[in-house]
């Protein structure tokens, strides 16, 4: 366990992404905007597409498991900003629920809000910083 104590004050922002707006593009876009290198997310709505994805630990690559062009619900948006060669990475893990209340989730690779997704930022004072993990190949957070 790796353990860093994030000092106060936090910076919150509320951000309503409207239809068609892409929700990775659109936060990534936010945090570069204003220098934001630290952030916890998470988030409610719903979005006319989505694209999720699972990591394979044998070809260390993410596969697409969900690719829906229809009506879901965001159930739960998760997720942290964090500072990789210095610009904000988006790393976020989502549930949509299906007209037939079946829920799907995964890493986000992509999502397009309809008609709204109402996001909560927390930024931290500091930046959070990713760095390549040998092992795994991913960009994973090190305090």
């Amino acid at each position: 366990m790796r353990v860093d104590r994030l000092e106060a004050p936090e910076t919150t922002w509320l951000i309503v992404l409207d239809t068609d707006e892409e929700i990775v593009e659109s936060l990534t876009s936010f945090a570069r905007e204003r220098q934001i290198l630290g952030a916890s997310i998470r988030a409610i709505g719903a979005f006319s597409s989505v694209r999720l994805a699972y990591f394979e630990w044998d070809t260390k690559q993410y596969r697409t498991s969900v690719d829906l062009s229809e009506q879901v619900e965001l159930v739960s948006l998760n997720g942290d900003i964090a500072e990789r060669d210095g610009e904000p990475q988006l790393h976020a893990h989502a549930a949509v629920a299906l007209a037939d209340g079946r829920v799907l989730g995964g890493h986000v690779q992509s999502a397009t809000v309809r008609p709204t997704c109402e996001v909560i930022l927390t930024a931290t004072p500091e930046p959070i910083r990713k760095r390549i993990d040998p092992e795994s190949g991913l960009a994973l957070i090190r305090p």
